[in-house]
């Protein structure tokens, strides 16, 4: 039996040998995601701040002299001034690209610090319209910059056995930016002093991401072979051997070096059809109306003139969503990303329709609505965005980083980003004219028409990437076997 302990002994130092350590990784992704609940808090910030905006009886934007007087925006200026994050956000998403690889990741999400940082003052101090839509543009580079950056330095650095959990840390942290967003909104009379509290998220991205390590698949692609080395020692602890996976990455980045992907390379097929199915996931991501309901939420609530008040269902709704997107992090690497988006899909089809239902039946009788389905209002958006965080949220963004080769990531990432925030813009800006034109209930059940042909899309087109590698996805689509 001493043999045995012993054994058992030698047995658990070969384990952990072999075993990569999670302290270093978690940590890096903790301070990469805070990019991500800085971005979160500039996005939450319409809901709170639009209400306070809030002035139908006029087309004007009227200031009054005093410094920090109040804003009053028509509908059409407060739809600019939620809208204008995703102009943003789309010139973020074609910098990032440049940035990424001319001044690695780490050097990337410092930068990105400044626009938003900016944006924060200018719509803090803002005295008119032109301001507060100027400090969106600057906090949306931000957001357009963070959402190619953060997770592509999460893929980069973490090991095979968490890599989805890591994955899914961009979008829990834009939910847990967006209910930060939301709980000081409730608590706090004034827009402008909001600004201060979401934009001091900046400062503590700044100083986490001042310590991070730069990617090692970055540091190889440069040639610095030590320092690669020394980093991806420090994510997988001193303990672990990192030599084959060195060799792998090597290999990796000498057969996309080898092959340098252009624009007409993008349509072989075992790289367009993954291309087709990314952008169609981040297409459908953006038309079930997410960021419609989430940038007008405390609106919809005073129009459904339910008996909670427009905060608290507010508050209610951002806690599920953080709560649903914490919970597909668990799921992802067990349930797998085909079930998690057709189910995703279905239910938010059916429960946006029965959204659309209230509105229907409320302007035939708003009286007997408000007596008996005041609920449905909150029940709809809880469902609705407990199923979008579950796995649309954070599934086409894991998805990306899954189905291609490292030297088609680039191009693909930079188009599918590109993609997800010019259907931001389409439906941020078109949501009140199209309330105008097909009323609320049109507008809802349209977008769930789409989630509804996006389940079909799931069951018929999207393939099972858990736990396979690059190179058995790849082959799946008829890509060269290696």
């Amino acid at each position: 039996s001493m043999l045995e302990s012993e054994r058992s002994a030698a047995q658990l130092v070969i384990e952990e040998w072999k075993r990569p350590a999670h302290g270093t990784q978690y940590f890096a992704a903790l301070s990469a995601s805070m990019g991500a609940m800085a971005v979160g808090a500039a996005i939450g910030y319409s809901s709170p701040a639009s209400a306070a905006f809030r002035y139908d009886n006029t087309t004007e934007v009227i200031t009054d002299n005093s410094t920090f007087g109040n804003l009053y925006l028509s509908k059409e200026a407060r739809g600019w001034f939620a809208g204008s994050l995703s102009i943003g956000a789309l010139l973020g998403c074609m910098l990032a690209g440049l940035c990424i690889n001319n001044i690695g990741r780490k050097g990337t999400m410092l930068v990105s610090v400044v626009p938003l940082l900016s944006g924060w003052i200018l719509i803090g101090l803002a005295q008119n319209l032109s301001m507060l839509v100027i400090g969106r543009i600057l906090c949306g580079l931000c957001t357009g910059i963070s959402s190619l950056v953060v997770p592509t330095y999460t893929t980069e650095f973490a090991s095979k056995d968490i890599r989805g959990a890591l994955g899914t840390g961009f979008q829990l942290f834009i939910t847990v930016g967006i209910l930060y967003a939301y709980i000081f909104g409730w608590a706090m009379d004034s827009w402008r002093l909001l600004t201060v509290v979401c934009g001091a998220l900046g400062f503590v991205f700044l100083l986490m991401a001042a310590f991070l390590k730069e990617s090692p698949h970055y540091l190889l692609s440069k040639g610095k072979e030590m320092q690669a080395r020394q980093s991806m020692q420090y994510f997988r602890g001193k303990s672990y051997d990192i030599q084959q996976e060195m060799e792998e990455l090597k290999k990796s980045l000498k057969d996309s070096s080898d092959v340098k992907v252009t624009l007409s390379d993008l349509s072989t097929p075992y790289i367009l059809k993954p291309l087709l199915i990314t952008l169609a996931l981040m297409v459908f991501q953006q038309l079930a109306g997410v960021n419609a309901v989430i940038y007008n939420i405390n609106i919809i609530f005073q129009d459904s003139g339910s008996q909670l008040s427009d905060d608290m269902s507010t508050i209610v709704v951002g806690v599920v969503q953080v709560l649903a997107t914490a919970a597909s992090t668990l799921l992802i690497d067990r349930a797998g990303r085909k079930l998690l988006l057709s189910l995703s899909a279905g239910v938010m089809s059916f429960s946006i329709i029965c959204l659309g239902v209230f509105f229907y039946v409320k302007t035939h009788d708003e009286e007997w609505v408000v007596n008996n389905l005041s609920w449905m209002p909150l029940t709809s958006l809880i469902v609705f965005i407990t199923a979008f965080s579950i796995g649309y949220g954070p599934i086409p963004w894991i998805m990306m980083g899954e189905l291609f080769y490292p030297n088609v990531k680039e191009a693909a990432g930079s188009l599918a980003t590109t993609i997800n925030w010019t259907c931001v813009f389409i439906v941020t800006f078109t949501f009140e004219p199209l309330q105008g034109a097909i009323h609320d209930y049109g507008v809802y059940w349209l977008f769930g028409s789409i989630s509804a042909l996006n389940f079909i899309f799931c069951l018929a087109f999207v393939p099972e990437t858990k736990g396979k590698t690059l190179q058995e996805t790849t082959a799946y689509f008829g890509g060269p076997p290696s």
